[in-house]
């Protein structure tokens, strides 16, 4: 059976895909190459037709990942109070519940740092949302300012996902962005 020229650059973004929603779910240590190519109807001996190692297939869903918080970002940064819908989106309830379609940084930054294998898609990621939000900020410390806001947005989002309780989940997600957005206010 012939396949069309590009069937192997659709299949490769397929699996691009699938994996870039189940390492922002999951985990990258959680999620199988087996499983990952299955869920696909895939054979799992077919991922070497497409990628080197696992970790190269890591940093092209980082990548793509990465791709798509920026499209995330150019709509935030069009609304009236673009700090305020940034933090408003990320600490919210539908963020929380939906990890695969959301921010990497809770699910694979600590990760990658336990592996000992920190990735500079990591880097671009963590600093376009710096850069964002340190430019709807004012003052001196603004890029003190957007690292503490980004590591307290990042690490209520963790917990919120690591509780059981849904009331404390959302108490805090609510706690957060209550102060973030204060602080942002008061900036």
């Amino acid at each position: 059976m012939r396949y069309s020229e590009d069937h192997k650059a659709k299949t490769h973004q397929r699996i691009v895909d699938e994996a870039a929603l189940r390492f922002r779910r999951d985990g990258v240590l959680a999620t199988g190459l087996q499983p990952l190519m299955k869920a696909l109807g895939l054979t799992h001996g077919g991922f070497y037709a497409h990628f080197k190692s696992k970790d190269d297939l890591v940093e092209q869903a980082l990548q793509q990942s990465a791709d798509q918080l920026k499209v995330g970002l150019n709509e935030v940064e069009q609304s009236p109070q673009p700090l305020q819908t940034l933090i408003k989106r990320y600490l919210s309830s539908a963020h929380c519940k939906a990890p695969g379609a959301g921010c990497p940084l809770p699910t694979i930054s600590a990760e990658l740092g336990q592996r000992g294998q920190p990735s500079p898609v990591t880097d671009q990621i963590v600093r376009d949302r710096l850069q964002m939000i340190a430019s709807n900020l004012s003052g001196e410390d603004a890029e003190a300012q957007s690292a503490l806001i980004l590591s307290s947005m990042v690490g209520a989002l963790v917990l919120s996902r690591s509780v059981a309780d849904p009331e404390l989940a959302e108490q805090l997600l609510s706690s957060a962005r209550k102060l973030l957005l204060e602080q942002v206010e008061e900036a």
